[in-house]
């Protein structure tokens, strides 16, 4: 009975070992980042402003409307023309009676191109601001792709302390089957539990290769060049209340003020409308070669008559003022949505920061506890087994929600950052009674 035990034991530490080494493969199929340096925020979002194709287009799309207003403020160009009158039968224009040079200017009424300039010059700022704002985007973009990152990291480190643990409490198990003290199926139970562990750490890997491909679309590089784990971000905190919050978005968020320039676009463009009613002038200059006579000049002047479509331009104001009137609501309505988009991003932070203090303040240090109470108990024969599981699985969905509290937070703060329009600082957060709880690490040896 002895030795059928013993080789029993034996068996489930081979299982065990298979069980690993599968792990360990995995590890292996997927290439390690402990070598590389750390991936650095900072040098991430300079690399995203640099290399984002989505920047870059909103960028040129500005450089393009910033060259228009030259063109709108502009007169048309001169005219230079030839006629030549009773010419004969033969076409010899040099036997034509006139022979006329001439060269002619329209000139618009004083006003009108300043003002189709300054039309041109606020539609090239509103641009510029939307370009400012696919920069926040863009910025929020990766911040939620990197913390992202960083959470994967994390996780698949939850993940391979848990496979320890899990180890660890299988020695013990099969010490305890090997005595008599447990049986068999316990010690098979927890082989189970770490095949699964290791079946969720080589999927985790995968997720981390996810992410990493999402982050380098935003940086337009290929995957195998975005190397290193991110670095982990500081506590969650956030100092500012709502009603600031909302004050500076409205004060810098980059659509209000390109719409603020649509609106003083439309209001010109009411204004140009009226001039549209003011006549415009042309005026040219001749040489006259004549034949057979004296050669000479000539000079013509022109004005246009707008007054006989008086109609016309007036349905042109009224169409402008109509189109201010839209803007004006226009303005207002994205007004309404950045309160709107500010009180969300708000909420849905201080929900994140109200979990992760819930977690590290209460639920982690509770489940350790509970672990070390349980699997001690297990150890010394008091404790049954289905509840050290438990406890165990417990403990890991604890980590696991604290850590998804922290990117939560992460992702939530960049939205927030993206409804005001501009970074906030990252106060620190003060540290708890006793200090922070550190990370589940099953430090607890045999």
């Amino acid at each position: 009975m002895r030795d059928s035990r013993t080789r029993r034991c034996l068996r489930i530490r081979q299982l065990a070992l298979a069980v690993w080494a599968a792990a360990a493969a995995a590890a292996v199929a997927v290439p390690a980042s402990a070598a590389d340096p750390p991936l650095a925020l900072a040098a991430v979002l300079a690399d995203a402003r640099t290399r984002n194709p989505e920047l870059a287009a909103a960028r040129e799309r500005a450089a393009a409307l910033r060259q228009i207003p030259n063109q709108a403020a502009a007169w048309d160009d001169p005219m230079l023309g030839w006629e030549a009158w009773n010419t004969p039968p033969s076409f010899r224009v040099d036997r034509a009676d006139n022979n006329i040079f001439k060269l002619s200017q329209k000139i618009p009424f004083p006003g009108k191109r300043r003002l189709a300039g300054e039309v041109a010059s606020h539609d090239a700022a509103r641009g510029a601001y939307a370009a400012a704002s696919v920069e926040i985007a863009v910025v929020a973009a990766v911040k939620a792709a990197y913390y992202g990152l960083w959470e994967a990291h994390a996780k698949l480190a939850i993940l391979e302390r848990d496979r320890d643990l899990v180890t660890r409490i299988t020695r013990a198990a099969e010490r305890k089957y090997g005595a008599g003290t447990a049986s068999q199926a316990d010690a098979l139970r927890l082989q189970v539990e770490l095949t699964q562990v290791a079946n969720r750490i080589e999927t985790q890997r995968l997720a981390i290769a996810s992410t990493r491909a999402d982050l380098a679309a935003l940086l337009s590089r290929p995957s195998a060049e975005i190397r290193g784990a991110p670095e982990a971000p500081a506590p969650p905190h956030l100092a500012a209340t709502l009603d600031e919050l909302v004050a500076l978005a409205l004060a810098r968020r980059p659509e209000l003020r390109g719409e603020d320039e649509a609106v003083a676009r439309d209001t010109t463009a009411v204004e140009l409308a009226r001039q549209s009613r003011l006549p415009d002038f042309e005026i040219g200059v001749s040489r006259f070669v004549n034949d057979g006579r004296a050669d000479g000049f000539g000079a013509a002047a022109a004005v246009s008559l707008p007054i006989f479509n008086g109609a016309k331009y007036a349905a042109a104001i009224d169409e402008a003022k109509a189109r201010l009137a839209a803007t004006r609501t226009e303005r207002r309505r994205l007004e309404d949505g950045v309160r709107r988009d500010v009180e969300r991003a708000f909420l849905a932070t201080r929900t994140a920061i109200l979990q992760h203090d819930l977690y590290a303040a209460t639920h982690v240090p509770h489940a350790e506890q509970a672990l070390r109470i349980t699997e001690g108990a297990y150890e010394t024969g008091d404790g049954a087994f289905a509840e050290m599981i438990d406890t165990l699985r417990g403990v890991q969905a604890v980590h696991l929600e604290h850590l998804a509290a922290q990117g939560e937070f992460e992702r939530s703060f960049a939205a927030l950052e993206q409804a005001v329009g501009s970074e906030l600082p990252r106060a620190a957060a003060p540290a708890p009674a006793g200090g922070a709880p550190a990370p589940w690490s099953g430090d607890r040896h045999e």
